[in-house]
């Protein structure tokens, strides 16, 4: 090989390293905007004794998709989005996130209850159910663990569905039902006495079979409409002090 061809291919090479070394440079700092949150998702409006990932909760903090939220006993936190109002009630933790531009938060203990103002301001998962609100009327819902594999879910105001697969219901304003999940594998679910259907305040309604059903619910008493927030709340902008 000539000292040309040997200088050419060295000079190759260079510029080889130089192309690489400027490629991953750019995905090393690419990284954290490919893995950042779109944005903010929500606002603290109310805490007490509550925390967001380990730190106090006061009130005017900017929550984040990822955010953990505890409430210690006898303690709550209220945060507002931009047509939703989420309140964490006591001895409670969610975490929140965003799905297709949807506010939303996963119950992973005690009880939690939404205000919204378009049928698609917020969602609430619980275990393997999602209760969002049925269409843009003002709406208010309330979900309670039970277990791992049983919800309390209340509709005081407007309608609710709940979803777990494929399986989705109704809830209408002023009803509330305790729901088993996986109702195959749960021996409560067996030895119960038929289900309710939708809207039926615990009486009346066609009984489900739990072989095709994700989850069975058992009419309780209706509910009354909750007042320590209103819906009208989730109306106001971010900006209104």
């Amino acid at each position: 090989m000539s000292i040309l061809q040997v200088a050419l291919l060295e000079t190759s090479m260079a510029r080889l390293r130089e192309i690489v070394a400027a490629l991953m440079t750019s995905c090393l700092l690419m990284a954290p905007v490919w893995g950042a949150s779109s944005g903010p998702l929500g606002t603290v409006v109310a805490s007490d004794r509550a925390s967001i990932g380990g730190a106090g909760a006061a009130v005017g903090t900017t929550i984040f998709a990822g955010d953990n939220l505890r409430t210690a006993d006898a303690g709550s936190v209220q945060l507002r989005t931009a047509s939703a109002r989420f309140l964490l009630a006591a001895s409670s933790m969610a975490t929140v996130n965003e799905d297709a531009g949807v506010p939303e938060a996963t119950l992973l203990r005690g009880s939690a209850t939404f205000s919204t103002a378009s049928a698609k301001a917020f969602a609430l998962n619980a275990a393997t159910a999602v209760i969002k609100p049925k269409s843009d009327e003002p709406t208010i819902g309330q979900v309670t663990m039970l277990s791992a594999k049983q919800l309390l879910v209340k509709c005081t105001r407007g309608a609710l569905t709940i979803t777990v697969g494929d399986d989705s219901r109704e809830i209408a304003e002023g009803n509330a039902f305790r729901i088993v999940l996986d109702p195959a594998e749960s021996e409560e679910a067996q030895n119960q006495p038929p289900p309710q259907g939708s809207g039926t305040r615990g009486s009346g309604g066609s009984p489900l079979k739990a072989a095709k059903s994700k989850f069975m619910w058992y009419a309780v008493a209706a509910v009354g409409v909750v007042t320590f927030f209103a819906v009208q709340e989730a109306l106001e902008s971010p900006d209104r002090p």
